[in-house]
C-alpha cells in the first residue's frame, strides 16, 4: 500500500503550498507558499498538523483526489463543495479517510481558493526549507510545477486516534458585501503622494479587475496622482498597494516579484488579506487607515484564536475510541495487507 495520494483530475492551478520560502527574498527567491495563509493554518490544525506542513491550494475548481492510504483530511477556505465518494461533506471539519476514498469538488459557490490538508502533512522533497509551489520559476512542490492527471503526492505516515474526526469549527460566514473594507497601515512612500492622492486612496471606491493571480491583484478607480520623484528598488512584503505609473494600484501577494520600484501608499493588514484574497471579479472596496499597534493587536487576536482552538482540540482527544491499543491495531493491520 502506497502512502500517497493521486490526483485524478487536476482542477484549476492546484499546487502544493505551506507556509512559505522565507529568508531568500534578497537572492531574487520569491516567499510563495499559501495565498490565504489563515485557511491553510486552519486546515492543519484540523488534522493535527503544525502550521508550517504543506498542504494542496486550488482555485475556483479544486481536483479529484484519490487516496492510497488511511488518513485524515479537512478542506477550508472557499465555498468548494467537496465530496467524499460523491457524498458532500462540509468544509472545517476533519474527516477519516480509507485507502481507495476518492474526493471531489464542484465549482466554487463563492470565494476563489480552497485548501486541503492531510495529516501529516505533503511530503514533496524540500527545497530551501519549503515545498511551496512558485510555478514560474519551476520551484518547489513537485517539479515546480501545477498538480497533473497521475501525480503521486507522497504523505507522512500518521498514526492518528480515530477521536480526531471529532475535530470542526463553525467559522463566522463571510458574506458578499456591496463593499469590502480593508484595513492598512501608511507605506514607505505615503508622505511622498500629495494630500489630494491619500484622501483618494482613503475615500473613493476600488473594483477588483479581472487581473488577479497568486503574484497580486490589479484594482481599478479613479487615476491617483503619482509622485513626480523616481525611487530606488525596495524589497516587497506581502499585502503592499503599489501605484502604478497608471495610477491604478496592484496588491502583492504571495507570488510576487521580491523587489519592486513602484511607490508603496500602503500595506493592508495581514488578518484583511485573506478577506481580499477570497473575494470576487469586480468586488468593490474601500481602504480605511489604522495604526500599526491596532494591525498589530488585530494579528495577535488572530493567532490567540487558532492557539485556544488548538487547545480546545487538544482536550478532546480523549474522545472514544482512545488508548495505544488502536494505534497498535492500526500498525498490525498494515503489516497484514502488507
Amino acid at each position: 500500500m502506497q502512502t500517497a495520494i493521486e490526483i485524478l483530475k487536476p482542477g484549476l492551478a492546484s499546487t502544493i503550498q505551506d507556509a512559505g520560502r522565507w529568508g531568500y527574498q534578497a537572492f531574487g527567491v520569491p516567499v510563495s507558499g499559501a495565498v490565504d495563509d489563515f485557511s491553510l493554518q486552519f486546515a492543519n490544525l484540523l488534522v493535527g498538523n503544525s502550521p508550517e506542513k504543506a498542504g494542496i491550494e486550488f482555485m475556483l475548481l479544486g481536483p479529484a483526489i484519490k487516496f492510497h492510504c488511511p488518513t485524515f483530511i479537512a478542506v477550508t477556505g472557499g465555498s468548494c463543495q467537496p465530496a467524499l465518494n460523491q457524498k458532500q461533506i462540509e468544509l472545517n471539519r476533519a474527516y477519516q479517510v480509507a485507502a481507495g476514498d476518492v474526493l471531489t469538488f464542484k465549482p466554487m459557490k463563492q470565494g476563489r481558493f480552497g485548501y486541503l490538508a492531510v495529516a501529516g502533512g505533503i511530503k514533496t522533497p524540500a527545497i530551501l526549507a519549503s515545498r511551496s509551489t512558485t510555478s514560474r520559476l519551476q520551484l518547489g512542490g513537485l517539479k515546480g510545477k501545477l498538480l497533473a492527471d497521475g501525480d503521486f503526492l507522497p504523505l507522512q505516515l500518521t498514526y492518528q486516534l480515530a477521536s480526531l474526526q471529532w475535530r470542526h469549527c463553525d467559522l463566522p460566514v463571510q458574506t458578499p458585501t456591496k463593499e469590502l473594507q480593508l484595513r492598512f497601515i501608511k507605506g514607505p512612500q505615503w508622505a511622498s503622494f500629495s494630500t489630494a492622492a491619500q484622501e483618494m486612496f482613503c475615500q473613493q471606491q476600488f473594483q477588483i479587475s479581472t487581473q488577479a493571480d497568486r503574484m497580486g491583484y490589479r484594482l481599478s478607480g479613479s487615476k491617483l496622482p503619482i509622485p513626480a520623484n523616481s525611487m530606488l528598488s525596495e524589497g516587497t512584503v506581502t499585502g503592499n498597494v503599489q501605484i502604478t505609473r497608471s495610477g491604478q494600484p496592484i496588491v502583492l501577494l504571495a507570488d510576487r516579484q521580491t523587489a519592486g520600484g513602484y511607490p508603496v501608499i500602503g500595506t493592508i493588514c495581514a488578518v484583511d488579506l485573506p478577506l481580499l484574497v477570497q473575494a470576487g471579479m469586480k468586488q468593490r472596496l474601500r481602504f480605511q487607515e489604522i495604526s500599526v499597534a491596532d494591525a498589530t493587536k488585530l494579528l495577535r487576536q488572530r493567532i490567540q484564536f487558532l492557539q485556544q482552538l488548538a487547545a480546545t482540540f487538544q482536550r478532546q482527544r480523549y474522545q472514544l475510541p482512545i488508548g495505544p491499543q488502536q494505534i497498535a491495531g492500526q500498525r498490525i493491520a498494515q503489516l497484514f495487507e502488507a
